[in-house]
């Protein structure tokens, strides 16, 4: 797998852990009082006593290592040589050569339909000629 993949690839496991830690947070905090107009919140009865003090540290370990590892992938693409005056130079030869390219496909685009009328042509004057032949007695 190319090092673009892996980063496409890396981005998407950050943004799984990051919806998966917003989740489980917004799951298991307690609940919080928001005015003392409003009445003291009931705490949540569970079967399984959740330890919300571990739970952030396990998941924010994890995108670290995750945001770790991306730093990683991106250290390992390739620099630029010469700067961004060789990037825009190369950007106009690829520019140059893409519109020669391109005149060159429109060229053979004309002489495909050119062909094709000839074809057309040459069919219609093919079925014509049968239609107009006489049927032996």
């Amino acid at each position: 797998m190319d090092v673009i993949s892996q980063l496409q690839e890396q981005v998407n496991t950050i943004a799984a852990l990051a919806f998966n830690s917003f989740g489980t947070l917004q799951r298991d905090a307690p609940a919080v009082q928001l005015s003392p107009n409003y009445p003291e919140p009931v705490a949540k009865p569970t079967e399984d006593v959740i330890n919300v003090t571990e739970h952030p540290k396990t998941m924010s370990a994890a995108l670290v290592k995750a945001a770790k590892q991306f730093d990683l992938l991106v250290s390992a693409l390739p620099l630029s040589e010469g700067g961004e005056e060789t990037q825009l130079k190369q950007i106009a030869e690829l520019q140059a050569k893409n519109e020669a390219v391109g005149q060159e496909l429109q060229k053979q685009l004309e002489d495909a339909e050119e062909e094709l009328r000839r074809v057309r042509e040459l069919f219609n004057q093919a079925v014509d000629n049968c239609l107009n032949l006489e049927k032996p007695d």
